[in-house]
C-alpha cells in the first residue's frame, strides 16, 4: 500500500483527496514537525532529501514526489478524472496543473519561511507574496467554467486543487468576494460524499471559519 507521509491541513492534503477520489488505497503517515530539527524531519528526510510534503512510498519502496506528478501518477490509473486525451480541454488541465504549482506555491514557500529566503526583509517578502497570490487567483478565475467544475461537468483532479487551495490563504472571505467561480468549485467538491471523511481531516471542510 502507498505510504503518504504528510500533515493534515498541508499541502500533502491534495494527494489524499487525489488519492481518495480515484479510489487508490494509501496509509497516511503523520510526520508533524517535520520543517524543524528532530525525528520527524530526520524521518522523512530519509525518503525525501529536500524533506517536503507529500512524499509518497510506493508498494516498491521507490519514492514519489510533487504532487503534479502524483496527479499525473493517478492519472494512469484513472483516465477519467482529466478531461478526454488530444482534447483542448486536455491541453488547459495540464497547463493549470503546472501552472499552480509553478506559480502558486512558491508563494507559501516563500512567506511561510521567508527568513531562509530574505532574513534582512522578511516581512517585507511575507507582504509581497501574498499581494502577488491573489493576482495569481484573480487570472485563473478567468481561465474557469465552473458549471459545477473547472472544465464544466466532468470533475478532475484540477477542481481537487481548487478545493483544497481555497482553504489556505488569502482564506474563504476573500475567495467569496473576489472568485465566485473558484469558491463555486471547491463547494461542489466539498459536497461529494466519498471526500467527507479526508477533507474533514485535513480541516478543508469548516475552514471557512477561519
Amino acid at each position: 500500500m502507498i505510504k503518504v507521509y504528510g500533515v493534515p491541513g498541508w499541502g500533502s492534503a491534495i494527494s489524499e483527496v487525489m488519492l481518495t477520489l480515484a479510489e487508490i488505497p494509501y496509509q497516511f503517515v503523520d510526520v508533524d514537525g517535520f520543517d524543524k530539527p528532530g525525528p520527524q524531519q530526520d524521518r522523512l528526510r530519509k525518503l525525501n532529501p529536500l524533506c517536503q510534503v507529500p512524499t509518497l512510498e510506493m508498494d516498491d519502496g521507490s519514492v514519489m514526489t510533487e504532487s503534479a506528478a502524483v496527479a499525473l501518477m493517478i492519472l494512469d490509473a484513472r483516465p477519467d478524472l482529466a478531461p478526454a486525451a488530444g482534447s483542448h480541454q486536455r491541453q488547459q488541465f495540464y497547463r493549470l496543473l503546472v501552472w499552480l504549482v509553478a506559480n502558486v506555491y512558491p508563494t507559501f514557500t516563500y512567506a511561510d519561511y521567508p527568513q531562509r529566503f530574505a532574513p534582512d526583509a522578511a516581512d517585507q517578502l511575507v507582504e509581497n507574496c501574498q499581494k502577488y497570490r491573489k493576482t495569481l487567483y484573480l487570472w485563473l478565475e478567468t481561465q474557469l467554467q465552473a458549471t459545477p467544475y473547472a472544465f464544466g461537468e466532468q470533475l478532475t483532479l484540477l477542481d481537487i486543487y481548487l478545493c483544497v487551495m481555497r482553504s489556505w490563504g488569502p482564506r474563504h472571505a476573500w475567495f467569496a468576494e473576489h472568485t465566485p467561480k473558484l469558491t463555486a468549485i471547491a463547494d461542489a467538491v466539498c459536497r461529494l460524499p466519498q471526500l467527507q471523511s479526508v477533507l474533514q481531516k485535513n480541516e478543508i471542510i469548516g475552514a471557512d471559519q477561519r
